[in-house]
């Protein structure tokens, strides 16, 4: 069966113009032949009664033996389409001028031969052919007179053996070969005509179906899912699959645009209240040294203004990770992946870090192969990560805390740990430990962020299609963060 809806369609048009075909012959051939009885019988009708007439079959009122024989004779040769029979009155076949062996009838109905000679019925009037028990033939008949009454019928039919066998040869000599090519010329005419229609009609079918499966392509070819190959079917069944697809796709980004928007509305919320903390703290501190700076010793006055700093500084640090995360999410700013060193860039962190972490009173140890083979990523953004993650790590690590980095190697990538000694993560949080502004429980001092350094760490790996996960040390205290790069390969 074809698959496309132009060959579906043809193969159609096909079939139906065949099938008219077929019928319009039926037709025409059945229609001629009745044609053809009805114009032999209407051109014949006396036939029968000339020949009594003419060839003196009565003579004194009795049937001429010897006439009716030599009738018999002259009119098989004169025209052999004809067969001539001599009924008596009750329809019982007396003689014949046909070949004997091919009677089958022994008498015909009289039926056909009276309304014949009422003249009611319009022919073609068919009566028995005594050849067949079955088959009936336009015929002549009159009454064959007597000196009291009709002695019986002469009855003629008009269409005999000879005329069968030879318009047999003609109609497959002749008429179906004409009726074939004139059928196949029609045909082909025809199934030419709307090939070229179906051509045109389908033409506009195909090119928009081929410009959404582009349109449905082009929305997803940014995701990491496989497009799904069309079905094996005509245009329209890969119109109706694209449609459906193109249909599913919009109810995600529908759903995905709601959900994004709650999650605006709740980063919102939070952001006011995360920026409402450092605000007030650092108007309340300004307006007391306006207030009272009369009043307060220069120690005060250096105390309420190191934390008004402090406070304007926190504040500062709020807004620039904002802004990174809004930055991160709009893909304002692309990843450029490149082979470099990883213990280079995890050396330069740790020791970044490590003042830091010694003014805490934590111990950084790193752990990490020289021989490590390059990675294939962005190297600014890698370091971010590693800033974000030892950062989280030194605000969650209690004093004489230890916070250590280590490398290991996989088969297609390069994975990063870095583990700490603090209270660890609860289970129901390990979840939502990459969500923006969220805060596990920890010490006093994990108020002092804002809480999106983890969520920019994930964005970031998303981009460059890595994978960041947390979890809890198997033996002890702590938690453990890694992050997975791709090994590059020449």
């Amino acid at each position: 069966m074809p698959r496309t809806l132009y060959a579906r369609l043809a193969f159609g048009l096909l079939l139906l113009l065949i099938a008219i075909g077929a019928i319009y012959t039926a037709i025409t051939l059945t229609v001629t032949d009745n044609y053809m009885r009805q114009l032999n019988q209407e051109i014949n009708r006396n036939l029968a009664r000339n020949l009594v007439a003419d060839r003196n079959l009565v003579e004194e009122g009795r049937l001429n033996e010897n006439a009716l024989k030599e009738t018999f004779s002259l009119y098989m040769s004169i025209n052999p389409s004809i067969e001539i029979y001599l009924l008596d009155n009750a329809g019982r076949i007396l003689s014949y001028s046909a070949d004997p062996d091919k009677i089958k009838r022994k008498s015909v109905s009289l039926e056909p031969i009276k309304a014949f000679l009422r003249m009611e019925d319009p022919y073609p009037l068919l009566g028995d052919d005594p050849r067949s028990h079955d088959r009936q033939k336009a015929f002549s008949v009159t009454e064959i007179p007597g000196k009291t009454a009709p002695e019986g019928y002469l009855y003629v039919v008009l269409r005999g053996e000879q005329y069968d066998s030879a318009e047999t040869v003609a109609r497959t000599s002749y008429l179906l070969r004409m009726s074939g090519w004139a059928m196949a010329a029609s045909l082909g005419f025809g199934l030419l005509g709307g090939l070229i229609v179906f051509h045109l009609l389908t033409g506009r079918l195909r090119r928009l179906t081929v410009r959404m499966e582009a349109f449905a392509k082009q929305t997803i070819k940014q995701e990491t899912e496989k497009i799904d190959p069309l079905p094996k079917g005509d245009e329209v069944e890969a119109l109706s699959f694209t449609f459906d697809r193109m249909a599913d796709r919009i109810r995600q980004q529908i759903d995905m645009l709601q959900e994004q928007d709650a999650l605006r509305r709740r980063l919102v919320a939070q952001v006011s209240h995360d920026l409402r903390t450092p605000l007030a703290s650092l108007q309340g501190y300004l307006e007391s040294l306006q207030m009272k700076k009369d009043s307060l010793s220069a120690e005060d006055q250096e105390e309420f203004l190191r934390i008004a700093l402090r406070q304007s500084q926190r504040l500062g640090q709020m807004l620039a990770e904002l802004f990174e995360l809004a930055s991160l999410d709009a893909r304002e700013s692309l990843p450029q992946p490149e082979p470099f060193a990883l213990p280079e860039l995890i050396h330069d962190a740790v020791e970044k870090h490590r003042l830091k972490a010694e003014s805490e009173g934590l111990t950084l140890c790193l752990s990490v192969s020289p021989n490590t083979p390059f990675a294939y990523g962005d190297i600014g953004m890698t370091e971010r990560v590693l800033d974000n993650l030892l950062d989280n790590a030194i605000q969650h690590t209690p004093a004489k805390g230890t916070i250590a980095v280590t490398t290991s190697i996989g088969d297609d990538q390069v994975s990063v740990s870095i583990s700490d000694s603090g209270p660890g993560i609860t289970v129901e949080h390990l979840a939502q430990i990459f969500d923006p502004f969220y805060r596990g429980d920890s010490a006093d001092k994990s108020t002092q962020h804002a809480g999106l350094g983890l969520a920019i760490a994930k964005r970031i790996m998303d981009m460059q299609n890595g994978t960041i996960s947390a979890a809890n040390v198997t033996t002890g205290t702590g938690s453990i963060f890694s992050f997975q790069l791709p090994l590059y390969r020449a």
